[in-house]
């Protein structure tokens, strides 16, 4: 079967994109000029010319020599399965980079929470240096995209689940922030989610996999690949100065310092004094326990807290242990991928403080369920938008604590993205802040 080792291979071959998005889009601009004999499928195509998964599109698939598919294409879908029974080989556009781009100056990031933070950081930490770093993947643009220019400086990856299944080559340094469970619709099963976001550790080619010493990893190393570290929690306070919330930043600050280090070939203790020098001009990332801004009600102060990056249980259970000491009125799902939401009720239920929680979408009501199911001391509230859920967190609190969105399921089911989601949590928080009854202004973060 013939399988390509590069862009270049694809040289006058017909090649089928599957999955017109970002990714997509960037792969048809990147094979201009290497091929003009396209297929472009998509399972619910949005433009003209792009043909209909479930209609003509899997038969123009199987006529091609290569298809390189999106992200968003599961890796055990049947139709995909069919492909390469007749022999069309499946890979992706960030494989074939791989490939072509010199791998020492790439460090993979990866985990199930974590990784758009750390990667945050690495770029940050490597610029402190003095160096070019540039990050990409999937918090930012697709390396293969001929408008990014990736000939020079650091290449910070981070890469989902989704991406590393198709992966063939290692970085020079690879990076997993945590391991929990996540896009079980997806992956399938728990077991194969972790086989397949661990598959990055395992791929060819010489590397350092860095991660966390944590029992979770711990119970996995026989599914790591590459030269393994496990790594302390920086002890030091660095990530507070670096306006990072919660303890598993400490981890993530320790990831990151260790990889700038072993990227640079510089010592820890330079690193970490060249960053801690610069910490106060870095700028969390948004949807990340950002602080929308805080009011005072009847005297008594409610902060409004976005973490709508927290697609998983994961990262939501994390976001609690940062207001354990608070009153919380959570908001929380969308989009149902099959997570086991049983630890989240469980974390949910040992709050010691008022813990009120708004539940949206099909994801929330599995979450109510769950937390039904374990008898918790909660009060649950249904909400249809995201303005009822804001609104019925705030009547919740009428002495204050955390309006926190913290999802736990992906934004799919009403919006295009997180990002947007997200949007829509900091507009309507922002219209409260504004509004008569709200004493105080609004701070961002």
């Amino acid at each position: 079967m013939f399988r390509p080792t590069g862009f270049a291979d694809l040289t006058n071959k017909r090649v089928g994109i599957f999955g017109y998005g970002v990714e997509g889009r960037a792969t048809q601009r990147r094979l201009a000029g290497v091929t003009n004999d396209l297929v472009i499928v998509d399972d619910a195509p949005e433009v003209a010319g792009a043909l209909v998964t479930s209609g003509e599109g899997h038969d123009a698939l199987l006529s091609c020599d290569v298809v390189l598919k999106s992200p968003g294409i599961a890796r055990r879908r049947d139709d995909l399965r069919r492909l390469e029974t007749h022999g069309v080989t499946v890979t992706s556009s960030l494989n074939l980079w791989l490939h072509d781009v010199d791998r020492s100056r790439v460090v993979a990031v990866t985990g199930t929470k974590g990784k758009s933070t750390t990667s945050a950081l690495i770029t940050y930490f490597l610029q402190s240096l003095g160096d070019e770093a540039l990050l990409l993947g999937n918090i930012g643009l697709p390396p293969y995209d001929p408008d990014v220019d990736t000939s020079s400086g650091w290449l910070v990856l981070e890469v989902s689940s989704f991406q590393c299944v198709d992966i063939e080559l290692a970085p020079s340094v690879v990076v997993v922030t945590s391991l929990g469970s996540d896009h079980l619709d997806w992956h399938g099963t728990l077991a194969d989610y972790v086989h397949d976001k661990l598959s990055l550790t395992r791929t060819v080619g010489e590397h350092v996999t860095l991660v966390p010493e944590s029992a979770s990893l711990r119970d996995v190393a026989k599914e790591l690949g590459g030269t393994l570290s496990f790594v302390d929690p920086d002890p030091t306070g660095l990530a507070s100065e670096l306006g990072l919330l919660g303890q598993h930043n400490d981890s993530n600050v320790a990831l990151a310092l260790r990889a700038t280090s072993q990227l640079t070939r510089r010592s820890p203790s330079e690193v970490y004094g060249l960053v801690r020098a610069r910490a106060h001009s870095f700028t969390p990332l948004r949807g990340r326990l950002s602080l929308v801004g805080r009011e005072t009600v009847s005297g008594h102060e409610l902060r409004y807290v976005d973490d709508g990056l927290a697609t998983s249980a994961l990262p939501v259970m994390a976001a609690l242990e940062v207001f354990d000491g608070d009153a919380v009125a959570i908001i929380v799902g969308g989009f149902d991928r099959g997570v086991d939401y049983a630890p989240l009720a469980r974390a949910l239920a040992e709050r010691r403080r008022l813990t009120v929680v708004v539940a949206m979408g099909a994801a929330g009501d599995r979450i109510e369920q769950e937390l039904r199911d374990v008898h918790a001391d909660v009060s649950i509230r249904s909400a249809s938008s995201m303005r009822e859920g804001v609104a019925l967190a705030r009547s919740s609190l009428p002495s204050g604590g955390v309006v926190l969105f913290s999802p736990g399921a992906p934004s799919f089911d009403h919006y295009l993205n997180w990002e947007q989601r997200s949007d829509d949590f900091v507009a309507e928080a922002r219209s409260l802040l504004h509004s008569p009854e709200s004493l105080g202004g609004d701070s961002n973060s």
